[in-house]
């Protein structure tokens, strides 16, 4: 995988992982950290010889309280999601009553595909949008994720049906460093990711940045429904119910699932991340509530 560029360095290509096991083989494999895909002047969030038993919980109480102010959010938001990569797919199903993949095809369908668009999927954890992307009719998918355990599993999914030969590529990298030329791509896709940037600012400025004109970037993210009454009981449900059982199901023990509740209660309402959308440069901007509010889609258009 390529490594995020680092100030002044040309843009990079994304290589390719191949869909077959022996093509992948050593991405897996447990590699010094500094031969991982780190951003600079970030770390990994454990030493790799610490065993896991003896690892601290990475969002404790009191950096929840205010986790987008967090120093190091990017390293902590990367050990969380290398630890629970591999029941990933499995919570998100359960937890949302399976309309996370009812959510990822409205993204695709808002997009506007004509069949020859080249997408950029940031953020794009197991492939499950990149994947709604392809059987959609987009003509290429470039998954990028900083979290390795993620992109390993999108990888191997490159077995299933909506998958064709040279469709897909994936890319280890920092979405507030995009590793691609500008106007590269015609559409750039963010699902659940936004709220986990570092700097909200940057990484969108950045998905501007590696849009062609015409392009738009569709976002999916949690929010908070306007509805008093929905609003209470999906806070409910995300603050209490939700965090105790799947932090069972996954078996995390770094607080991700504590995190994920904070996150979307102190993350910028919608108008405010239509602001920052339309301050990057984007001229339109449309904003999609789903089931109640608890999920929003927005799409920019990059019109020039």
């Amino acid at each position: 995988m390529p490594r995020c560029r680092e100030s002044g360095e040309p843009p990079v290509a994304a290589r390719r992982i191949g869909k077959n096991r022996r093509d992948n083989r050593g991405l897996t494999r447990r590699r010094k950290a500094e031969d991982r895909a780190i951003s600079p002047g970030r770390t990994p969030g454990y030493p790799a010889d610490m065993p896991e038993h003896d690892r601290p919980a990475t969002w404790s109480s009191d950096l929840l309280r205010s986790p987008h102010t967090t120093a190091d959010k990017a390293g902590r938001v990367r050990t969380m999601f290398n630890a629970i990569a591999p029941t990933y797919e499995r919570v998100n199903r359960v937890f949302s009553f399976g309309r996370d993949a009812a959510w990822r095809r409205d993204a695709v369908r808002l997009a506007r595909l004509t069949g020859t668009e080249r997408v950029l999927d940031v953020a794009c954890g197991t492939g499950d949008l990149a994947r709604a992307f392809l059987t959609g009719g987009a003509a290429r998918v470039t998954g990028l994720d900083f979290a390795h355990e993620m992109l390993v599993r999108a990888a191997a999914r490159g077995g299933d049906a909506a998958w064709c030969e040279g469709d897909a590529s994936w890319c280890e990298g920092d979405a507030l460093a995009l590793p691609f030329a500008s106007g590269s791509f015609d559409v750039v896709s963010c699902a659940f990711g936004i709220r986990n940037f570092q700097d909200l600012r940057v990484g969108v400025g950045e998905c501007f940045r590696v849009l062609a004109p015409g392009g738009r970037l569709v976002i999916l993210e949690f929010s908070r429904p306007g509805g008093r009454v929905a609003r209470w009981f999906t806070e409910l449900y995300t603050a209490r119910v939700m965090p105790r059982l799947a932090t069972w199901m996954s078996g995390d023990r770094t607080g991700a699932y504590r995190y994920l509740p904070s996150s979307v209660v102190t993350f910028p309402g919608t108008d405010a991340v239509a602001q920052v959308l339309r301050a990057a440069g984007f001229s339109r901007v449309e904003i999609h509530p789903r089931t109640l509010g608890v999920v929003t889609i927005y799409v920019a258009w990059n019109n020039p």
